[in-house]
């Protein structure tokens, strides 16, 4: 049997997850988020954020991974469908980052992209 390959709108590392358990922890409130968005902006055209938030919005995409939420608004989530959330600590310091599939061209850093 051939299983089918359905993609997920947003692709959630165990490293990313870890990450926002122990910012929630350290905020000491239960009910937080992480939010990922795209922006204009940065070298490549637009870039990406990313904020601790306890409101999610009518329209916003709700993923859940291992007791983690995160939350991609309606006008981002077409930028970042079949990424990956990742949280990375090296020589450049500690962040989240996104592989983006759709993407063409990005920035050095990784901050930035365009599609």
């Amino acid at each position: 049997m051939v299983e089918k390959f359905v993609p997920k709108e947003l692709n959630i590392t165990e490293n990313a997850v870890l990450k926002v358990k122990n910012l929630i922890a350290e905020e000491n409130k239960k009910n937080l988020h992480l939010r990922v968005f795209v922006t204009g902006g940065g070298c490549s055209g637009f870039q990406y954020g990313f904020k601790l938030d306890d409101n999610a919005e009518d329209d916003d995409t709700v993923l859940k991974e291992d007791e983690v939420s995160v939350l991609i608004d309606s006008l981002s989530i077409q930028y970042l469908f079949g990424s990956t959330l990742d949280y990375v600590e090296n020589l450049e310091g500690s962040k989240f980052i996104i592989e983006n599939p759709n993407a063409t061209t990005t920035c050095g850093c990784g901050a930035s992209f365009s599609i």
